[in-house]
């Protein structure tokens, strides 16, 4: 993939990108299996890769410069602004909704935010796109509510430019630090909810849930966790740190028993959504904390699946699963070194699948799939 930003030096966040593509997938394949080297009789599938460029269905762009001539995309450590705008991971769609978004943000009066002095209001642009209707979310980051008139009054003129806007909102983060969004959302559309489908699953991205940036990885991920989980034949299971409900959503038949839990009341929101479409009367989708549910769960199923951020799952979680001894454990990470140092504290269980799926082209970072099975 050719770069005009990294070859001029101003955006290096694809590290890899001077290395081919064989041999970023073949050092990250050699990663992986260095990890697990102690495990035997592992079956190690071919890497599951997708696009290497124009494949991300999201855009988080820090606004700078001027009201008059705002500027979309990182600040360096010194502050000195790039405009990403031409980013080449981005759909080509991308590229009319950036011009329209700089010639918005005069209309509209919202000045960006000046990190060194700490004055103007918008922050950042958060954009997401669903491959299955085209829709937009957009977010606006705002410092304070003092621009949100002015926002919605110039809005009716960014809906015409951008039909395919369906849910926007605007999230107040007042901290001066490197945070990107705050807890206060501001819907600004009746619709609160982009629909998004992989394999004929609906799935919802709202404002403040966690969707994955690879859509075509992404698919190709969850349709694996099915089939594997089918072909297991399990009668009840845990969806822990589910997010919108991906695995849960694709794994689970019409008898299946299903509970996902996740820490974040959108994301469940989301998935609640989806397993209404779907028609599934076993499943209950619930906002907490996957650890302490588990930890507090008396009934054992056949299968907790486990998604976890990239700290792992950790100690305490990893005990009680070797204490409560579901027959499988399948095991989603975009951190492979936690998720290793994570089943060693899984003494009980054994590695007997594992698959990388190559969610980041360019980076050190993959997506891997690893189910373990009770000794």
């Amino acid at each position: 993939m050719h770069c005009a930003l990294y070859t001029a030096g101003s955006c290096r966040s694809c590290q890899w990108l001077e290395k081919p593509y064989p041999q970023q997938l073949a050092e990250k394949q050699h990663h992986l299996q260095s990890l697990l080297a102690e495990h035997h009789d592992v079956q190690w599938l071919a890497p599951v890769i997708g696009e290497e460029s124009a494949f991300r269905n999201k855009a988080k762009m820090v606004v700078s410069g001027s009201v008059e001539r705002p500027l979309l995309g990182m600040l360096h450590r010194d502050g000195t602004p790039v405009d990403l705008c031409a980013c080449p991971l981005y759909p080509a769609s991308f590229t009319n909704i950036f011009d329209v978004l700089k010639r918005f943000i005069p209309r509209a009066g919202l000045t960006p935010y000046n990190v060194a002095r700490r004055r103007g209001e918008l922050k950042y642009l958060l954009l997401t796109e669903s491959t299955f209707s085209g829709g937009i979310m957009l977010r606006f980051v705002l410092r304070s509510e003092s621009k949100l008139a002015q926002l919605r009054a110039a809005l009716p003129w960014l809906q015409q430019q951008l039909p395919q806007l369906k849910v926007i909102s605007a999230n107040i983060q007042p901290v001066h630090m490197a945070i990107m969004e705050g807890e206060h959302e501001i819907p600004l559309t009746e619709s609160q909810a982009l629909e998004e489908q992989f394999n004929q699953i609906p799935l919802y991205i709202r404002p403040q849930s966690f969707f994955q940036t690879n859509p075509r990885v992404a698919s190709q991920l969850y349709a694996t966790a099915r089939d594997w989980v089918q072909a297991l034949g399990i009668a009840s299971m845990w969806d822990l740190f589910c997010g919108v409900g991906g695995f849960g959503l694709h794994c689970a038949q019409p008898q299946t028993l299903l509970t996902g839990i996740e820490i974040s009341a959108e994301a469940i929101a989301c998935a609640r959504q989806s397993a209404q479409r779907l028609g599934l009367q076993h499943v209950d989708f619930q906002a907490l904390d996957s650890t302490r549910f588990a930890t507090a769960e008396g009934k054992i199923p056949d299968l907790v699946l486990v998604n976890p951020p990239r700290r792992g799952i950790g100690r305490e979680l990893c005990d009680y699963l070797n204490r409560m001894a579901p027959g499988y454990i399948l095991y989603s990470s975009c951190n492979a070194d936690s998720m290793a140092k994570d089943i060693t504290m899984l003494p009980g269980y054994r590695v007997v699948r594992v698959q990388l799926f190559d969610m980041f082209p360019h980076t050190a970072h993959y997506e891997v799939l690893t189910l373990l099975v009770r000794k």
